[in-house]
Formats: C-alpha cells, structure tokens, sequence
C-alpha cells in the first residue's frame, strides 16, 4: 500500500494531511479543553463585583480599556502577567477589548487603590495629568442594580453550573442573604473612601455605582 501512495502523488498529499490533521487533533484539543476550565484560585464574582462589571459595560470603560495582556515583554513588564483563558471561565461576556486608548486593566487590582480609584472617577486629571478620560460624577450618586446582578449571577449558578455556594466559592443564597452580603462588602469598601455622602448612602442601605465598579476594579488581578 506504501509503494501505491508513494507512486500517487497527489493521495500520498491527502494521505499525509489526514494524519497530521488527526495527530493535532488528539494533541490540541485536550489541552484546549484544560487550560479554558478555572485556574486554581478563580473565583466567580460577588454580587457587589458583577454590579460594578454591569456599570463598567453601561459607561463603555470596556471602550477605552481592554482585559487583555499579550505574551509580549513590552506588555507584561507594564502590566504584569500575561492573560490566560482559564482566568476568563466567569466571564459573561469576554471584556476583552480591541483598543487602548487607556491602559489596560486586567491587572488593575493588583496596584490601584480604593482611595485612587475614587479620586480618579471624580476628576481624572487630578491623579492622571493630562489624561482624556471624562469624570463620572454622577456613580457617586446613581444606585448600584444589586438586584439585576443578582439575577444574573443566580441565572449562571442554574443554566451554566457557576459554582456559586460551593466550598471557597462566594455565597449567593436567597436575595436577602445576597443583598446583605453586597451591603457589608460595601461598607469595607467605603472604610477606604472619602465621599461622606457615599459612606451615608452605603450605611442607610443603598449602594452608589461608584462602591460597585470600585469592588469589580479591586477583584481584576
């Protein structure tokens, strides 16, 4: 049977094709499925957290701001390790992005403070001179949808088996037990931050955007 392929061009080219094509299956594929399951140590988001992911993708930061770090030295040695799949398993949508006209900020828990971030989404040029970037005064007044996050963080846990509740996991349980737990979240957030008219908001019970996008902001490591 060699000699026929060997002696037909064109069938011993199909017949190479198909076995490098089913020995790249059989070596890709898995490790494909490996490295897009959890890393060790990923968890998903807090209500509080996808709260803040909900006002991040209501006010386009994803527009200016991607979540993604290259394999590249100029990118890691700026902003740190570079991405891996496994990072983004409870991620819905991806924020990956496809432009910078900020920095990136994958990483962005790992160097920033509450206090830094407060100060920046009031007046950006006062810790970023010269930066474009607008302020967003009005999070320090709009209210957090802590229920809509809710709703969808129960919505992953039954439709795609988001391990919420399980052992080292974040706690979901019943929408009294989550908004309480967002609300004490919250208040250790507030203990960073200067707004007096936050803190007052956070201790009669609400939660201003700004405390939810500042929880999401600290969780990108």
């Amino acid at each position: 049977m060699f000699s026929w392929l060997e002696k037909n061009p064109f069938f011993l080219a199909v017949a190479i094709f198909l076995v490098i094509a089913f020995a790249g299956v059989i070596e890709i594929l898995p490790d494909f499925a490996k490295q897009s399951r959890p890393l060790v140590g990923t968890k998903p988001y807090t209500v509080l957290e996808l709260a803040g992911r909900h006002v991040y993708i209501k006010d386009s930061c994803n527009s200016c701001h991607s979540q993604l770090i290259r394999p590249f030295k100029s990118e890691t040695d700026r902003y740190g390790k570079y991405s891996l799949s496994g990072e983004y398993a409870y991620d819905r949508p991806f924020l990956w992005g496809s432009k910078r006209t900020g920095p990136d900020l994958l990483r962005v828990g790992n160097y920033r403070t509450t206090d830094w971030h407060e100060h920046h989404m009031w007046e950006p040029s006062s810790v970023v001179p010269g930066t474009i970037m607008p302020s967003y005064k009005h999070m320090f007044t709009n209210e957090a949808k802590i229920e809509t996050a809710y709703a969808e963080a129960l919505t992953v846990k039954n439709v795609f088996k988001t391990p919420y509740d399980q052992e080292g996991m974040p706690k979901l349980g019943t929408w009294e037990q989550a908004n309480k737990a967002a609300l004490e979240e919250a208040k250790l957030i507030v203990a960073d931050m200067k707004d007096e008219k936050v803190k007052q908001a956070v201790a009669n019970g609400k939660i201003p955007e700004i405390v939810a996008i500042i929880a999401y902001m600290n969780s990108l490591k």
